[in-house]
C-alpha cells in the first residue's frame, strides 16, 4: 500500500506539467498541442498503474492473513490437547487402575481363591491343592479305633470289613472297602465326657478329599457323629458317589451353601453301641444335606446344631464329632489330604 501513494502523486504532477506545456505552446497551434494531449495517451500508462492493480497483489498482502496462520497460532488451542492429558486422568489411569483395572483382577484372584484357598470368617483357611502325604499307618478290620495326631479315627461296619491308613503328624487319612455292607471310617474328635454344643464354642472342621470306585446303595462324605440323651446319629452330608440326600423341605444357608435338614427315626444295632450306657431301643437321625456337592470346604458344624436347634428339635450332649465316609457296599476307596476338626473351647 506505501508503494501505490508515491506512484500516483508523480503522475498528477506530470499531467499538470504537460497541460501547462500545452497551453505555452500557443493559441495557434493548439491544436497540434492536442496532439499533446496524445502525450495523455501517455495517461493511459497511468493504466499501468493498472500496475497499481498488481499492486491488487498487495491483496496478497492479505496473504498476510496467512497471518490467519498465526490462526494456527490457533494451534496453540490444539495445546487444548492438553485437554487430552485430561482425558489421561479420566478414562485413563483412574478407570483403568479403579474400576476395571486391579479392583477387576482381585475379584478373578477370588476366582483363584475359590479354586486353590477357602477361608472362613473365623480365619481358618484350607487349600484345596493339597496333595496327600506319605508314610502313614494302615490298619485294617471290622471294628477299628485309635488315635494319629491329635485326632481319633476308626472303622465300623457291619460287613467283611475293610482298611483305613492315618498319619503321625498330618491331618489326613484314606479308605478303602470291598463288599462290606455298612463301612464307615472317619478321623475327628471323640469326647469323653459330652457337653451340650453350646459349651465347646465353634465347631469347625477343614476337608479336602478325593474318591474312586463305587458305593454301593447309599453313600455319606461329610460330618457325622453322635450325642446324648437323648440319643441322635446325626449327619452332614457334603459329598455322595451317587445322589445327596436326604432331602425335606426345611432348608437353613449355612458357610455360604443351602442345606436341606430332615430328621426320623430308626432303630437297629448302632445305637446300643453309640450312645450312652444302657441305651436301648431305637434313636433320632438328624441331617443336613448340601444342595450341591463339594469335595474341599470348611463346614461350621455348631452352625449345623443351632439351626437344628431352631426348628425345635431336641438336641443331647455331644459325644463325637467326625469327618466320615460311610457307603453301603461296593468297591472303592477315598482319601482325603486334609481332614481336621477343632473347637474354640473344650
Amino acid at each position: 500500500m506505501r508503494s501505490k501513494v508515491p506512484f500516483a502523486g508523480v503522475v498528477t504532477w506530470l499531467a499538470l506539467a504537460c497541460c501547462g506545456c500545452g497551453s505555452t505552446i500557443g493559441s495557434g497551434t493548439t491544436t497540434g498541442s492536442g496532439g499533446t494531449t496524445g502525450s495523455g495517451g501517455t495517461t493511459g500508462t497511468a493504466g499501468t498503474s493498472g500496475d497499481a492493480g498488481t499492486s491488487g497483489s498487495a491483496g496478497t498482502t492479505g496473504a498476510a492473513g496467512t497471518t490467519g496462520v498465526a490462526g494456527t497460532i490457533g494451534t496453540a488451542g490444539t495445546t487444548g490437547a492438553a485437554g487430552t492429558a485430561g482425558t489421561t486422568g479420566a478414562a485413563g489411569r483412574g478407570g483403568s487402575t479403579g474400576a476395571a483395572g486391579r479392583g477387576g483382577s482381585t475379584g478373578t484372584a477370588g476366582s483363584t481363591g475359590a479354586a486353590g484357598m477357602i477361608t472362613a470368617d473365623g480365619g481358618v483357611t484350607v487349600d484345596c491343592t493339597t496333595t496327600f502325604p506319605t508314610g502313614g499307618m494302615t490298619y485294617t478290620g471290622t471294628n477299628v479305633n485309635g488315635m494319629a495326631d491329635g485326632l481319633n479315627y476308626g472303622i465300623w461296619t457291619n460287613g467283611s470289613g475293610g482298611s483305613i491308613t492315618v498319619f503321625p503328624s498330618a491331618h489326613a487319612f484314606s479308605a478303602t472297602w470291598n463288599n462290606s455292607m455298612d463301612f464307615l471310617a472317619h478321623v475327628g474328635l471323640d469326647f469323653n465326657t459330652p457337653k451340650v454344643y453350646t459349651a465347646y464354642g465353634t465347631i469347625q472342621a477343614e476337608f479336602v478329599e478325593s474318591k474312586t470306585g463305587t458305593s454301593g446303595g447309599f453313600s455319606s462324605i461329610g460330618m457325622y457323629g453322635w450325642m446324648h440323651s437323648p440319643c441322635i446319629e446325626w449327619y452332614i452330608n457334603e459329598d455322595s458317589f451317587s445322589t445327596l440326600a436326604p432331602r425335606g423341605s426345611v432348608t437353613a444357608v449355612i458357610d455360604g451353601a443351602t442345606y436341606y435338614l430332615t430328621t426320623s427315626q430308626t432303630t437297629g444295632t448302632g445305637g446300643a453301641n453309640a450312645c450312652e450306657a444302657g441305651h436301648t431301643g431305637g434313636w433320632t437321625n438328624i441331617t443336613s444335606t448340601r444342595m450341591g456337592g463339594h469335595q474341599c470346604g470348611i463346614v461350621t458344624v455348631s452352625d449345623h446344631f443351632a439351626a437344628w436347634a431352631a426348628q425345635g428339635w431336641s438336641l443331647g450332649t455331644v459325644a463325637s464329632v467326625h469327618i466320615n465316609v460311610e457307603v453301603g457296599g461296593g468297591s472303592g476307596s477315598i482319601q482325603f489330604p486334609v481332614a481336621n476338626v477343632t473347637t474354640t473351647s473344650k
